[in-house]
C-alpha cells in the first residue's frame, strides 16, 4: 500500500515513527563527549510530542511530490527548533514549568545551565541539518535556511515570546486586544508552523505563485488555529492528558483566546479558522488530503 493510500491514523503514526528515528540519527550519540549535554539534547527532543510540525512538513510535501529523505531533514530541523524553544520556555526565567510531555522538564532533570546549553545546541543542529549536502538546488536550500531562521528569530518565535512576557500581569484595562494577541501568536507559534508547511513544500516541485500564496494562507490560519486550540485545552484538559501543567496560563494571568473571547467564543473562532484554512487548500484538490486531515486533527485534538 502506498503512503498516500494509508488511512490517516496509520499515516500519522508512520510519519511520527519516521521522525523519531531520523532525530535519533541526527542527534549526537549519548556517549559522545560532552555526554551529559548530548543526553540532555536527546532527552528534550526524543520520546514524546505530537510531531505536528513534521507531520505538516510531510503533508505539504505530498502536494509537491517531495522525496521522503529531503523531508526528513526539513521536518527534523523544524522539530529541533521547536524542542529547543520548549527547553528554554520551561526555564525558571521564562514560564518556570516542571512538567513537559508527562515527565520532568529538561532543567529539572539536568539543571538550568545544561538545559540552556541543550537548547542552544538543538537550535544550531537544526541549521546544521539544512546546511549539509542535500539533493536540492542551492537556491532552494538557502530558502529553506532563510525560512527557518526568520521563523525562529525576533520576527518570529523569539519575538512572539518577548511580547508574551511583556503582556503577563498587565492591568485589565491594558490587556492585549485580539489583533495584538493574534500578532503575538502569529510570531510565537504560527511562524514555526508556517515554516514547517512551506519548507515541506519546498522539498518538491516548485509551486506556481497563486498556489504558493494559497498554501501560505493555509499555513498562517493553521498556525493561529493551533494556538487557539492550545488555549482552549489549557483550561479544559487535565495535566495528565496534556502532559504539561494544565491551567498554568490562567494562573500566570497570561493573555489567551479564552480570557479574551470566553471559552465558547474561542471554540467558535477555532472552527472559523479551520474553515478558512481548509478553504485555502481547495486549489490543490486530492493532493491536500493529508493537510486537511491534519487540520481536523489540530482542531479536535484532546492533548
Amino acid at each position: 500500500m502506498s503512503a498516500t493510500a494509508l488511512p490517516f491514523p496509520e499515516w500519522m503514526g508512520a510519519v511520527q515513527a519516521r521522525t523519531e528515528a531520523a532525530l535519533g540519527r541526527f542527534l549526537p550519540a549519548p556517549d559522545h563527549a560532552p555526554a551529559t549535554l548530548h543526553q540532555a539534547m536527546r532527552y528534550a527532543a526524543l520520546g514524546g510530542g505530537k510531531r505536528v510540525r513534521p507531520l505538516l512538513a510531510f503533508a505539504a510535501g505530498e502536494i509537491t511530490g517531495a522525496p521522503a529523505d529531503l523531508l526528513d531533514s526539513a521536518a527534523c530541523a523544524v522539530e529541533l527548533i521547536h524542542a529547543y524553544s520548549l527547553v528554554h520556555d520551561d526555564l525558571p526565567a521564562m514560564d518556570n514549568d516542571v512538567l513537559r510531555r508527562g515527565r520532568p522538564t529538561c532543567h529539572v532533570e539536568y539543571g538550568e545551565a545544561t538545559a540552556m546549553l541543550a537548547g542552544d545546541a538543538l537550535q544550531t543542529l537544526a541549521f546544521d541539518l539544512l546546511a549539509r549536502p542535500l539533493e536540492l538546488a542551492p537556491a532552494r536550500q538557502v530558502e529553506l535556511l532563510a525560512l527557518l531562521a526568520q521563523a525562529s528569530g525576533s520576527r518570529g518565535m523569539a519575538g512572539g515570546q518577548a511580547i508574551d512576557l511583556e503582556a503577563v500581569g498587565r492591568a485589565h484595562d491594558q490587556a492585549l486586544t485580539q489583533p495584538e494577541l493574534e500578532l503575538m501568536h502569529a510570531l510565537k507559534t504560527g511562524a514555526l508552523i508556517r515554516a514547517a508547511v512551506l519548507m515541506g513544500a519546498l522539498c518538491g516541485e516548485a509551486l506556481a505563485p497563486e498556489a504558493r500564496a494559497r498554501l501560505d494562507t493555509y499555513a498562517k490560519r493553521a498556525g493561529l488555529l493551533f494556538q487557539v486550540v492550545d488555549d482552549i485545552l489549557d483550561c479544559t484538559a487535565s495535566t495528565a492528558t496534556l502532559g504539561k501543567t494544565a491551567g498554568k496560563d490562567a494562573a500566570a494571568d497570561k493573555p489567551t483566546y479564552v480570557s479574551l473571547l470566553g471559552l465558547g467564543g474561542a471554540q467558535d473562532y477555532a472552527e472559523e479558522l479551520r474553515r478558512q484554512a481548509v478553504t485555502a487548500l481547495d486549489i490543490f484538490g486530492p493532493r491536500a488530503t493529508r493537510l486537511i486531515a491534519l487540520t481536523d486533527f489540530i482542531t479536535h485534538r484532546k492533548f
